[in-house]
């Protein structure tokens, strides 16, 4: 029986693919296993620069597996409960990894499947890419994806978004901030190919603090304290190793040295 999903990692990328074609990529447990295992092993490989999460098959992610909802219907509360914790634990995972992820859009994208890609810090997406937060037709809430979601297109979009449950293409995703490009599906690999790069050219710290600054201050005041944060946080990187040799390749009209270990 195929894995539900692969991984594999070659000049530094390491990319996901959902691997259910038949289902199209739809969520079961052991995906969502399979996908914080993933996650976590890739966040600890120091060879790892970026990571690429793509569908296997004519769709990125149609959300949740028919079989599952049918066994979640006869879960108590705390099933439900115990349930709910592992798909928020593997999009926690996927959010908080330290290096730059790309979600790889094609197909249909819905429910948890809009959740991954609003996970991803970047998405780009083929035009037939189409999404849905459906939930609300089952009688259901877009509750642990919720967070990511309502980070990439604001709690006005959200609004509309949860309560119609209507589908939506990728010009609509771009402009409300789901997507940040759409490419034509036969030029979708090259561009992600070239974004890898411009990410791989950039300091592998330098990028995790860049994720932890954004996640610092969005949201927040602009207040004494966010400032003083925002200045002991570059004095830190400036100090660092990274930060060191980053300005000295500058000054010296040099590569870094990541560029070499990233290759």
């Amino acid at each position: 029986m195929d894995a539900p999903c692969d991984v594999a990692v070659r000049d530094a990328v390491a990319t996901v693919t959902l691997n259910r074609p038949d289902v199209h990529n739809a969520f079961d447990e052991a995906l969502i296993a399979r996908l914080t295992a993933a996650f976590v092993s890739i966040d600890d490989d120091p060879d790892v620069r970026v990571v690429v999460v793509a569908g296997a098959g004519r769709s990125f992610c149609s959300g949740a597996d028919l079989n599952w909802m049918k066994r979640m219907a006869a879960f108590d509360r705390e099933q439900n409960l115990d349930d709910a914790n592992a798909l928020a634990a593997m999009l926690r995972a996927l959010y908080a990894l330290s290096k730059p992820t790309i979600a790889r859009v094609h197909g249909a994208a819905y429910g948890g499947g809009v959740g991954l890609v609003a996970a991803c810090d970047i998405a780009v997406g083929a035009p037939e890419a189409v999404f849905a937060l459906s939930e609300a037709k089952l009688g259901l809430i877009p509750a642990t994806i919720g967070p990511y979601v309502i980070e990439a297109i604001g709690a006005r979009q959200a609004r509309r978004r949860f309560l119609t449950a209507e589908r939506f293409d990728a010009s609509e995703a771009v402009r409300i901030g789901l997507l940040h490009e759409v490419v034509a599906l036969a030029e979708l690999d090259a561009r992600i190919a070239a974004l890898v790069a411009m990410l791989q050219a950039a300091g592998p710290r330098a990028q995790l603090e860049c994720k932890a600054l954004i996640r610092g201050v969005a949201h927040r005041p602009i207040d004494d304290d966010a400032i003083a944060g925002t200045a002991e946080h570059i004095a830190a990187v400036r100090a660092s190793p990274e930060g060191r040799e980053g300005v000295a390749a500058f000054l010296g009209k040099r590569t870094p040295d990541w560029t070499q270990r990233g290759s």
